[in-house]
């Protein structure tokens, strides 16, 4: 099976040990009405960088499967969370 390519998403969750949950928004037209539609889905990605926060923009690619649900890796951190 060939790789995926990386996809940019916005972390939700690090809770969890060395896992992020990565949100992914996509923009498409709607096939009848062509009004443009968001549609987002939840990634499970392994994370080894410490320094994760939520509201990271961060870049998952696809890797083999490291546990039941966990099929994507963060590559790198695109832009950090502004702090407040």
């Amino acid at each position: 099976m060939a790789k995926k390519t990386g996809k940019i998403g916005l972390v939700v969750s690090t809770k969890m040990q060395k896992t992020a949950v990565v949100k992914i928004e996509v923009k498409k037209p709607h096939p009848l009405y062509e009004k443009l539609v968001k549609k987002s889905k939840k990634f499970k990605a392994h994370s080894e960088i410490k320094e994760l926060a939520v509201g990271d923009l961060v870049r998952i690619v696809s890797v083999r499967p490291i546990s039941k649900e966990k099929k994507w890796k963060v590559a790198e951190v695109v832009k950090h969370a502004p702090t407040s």
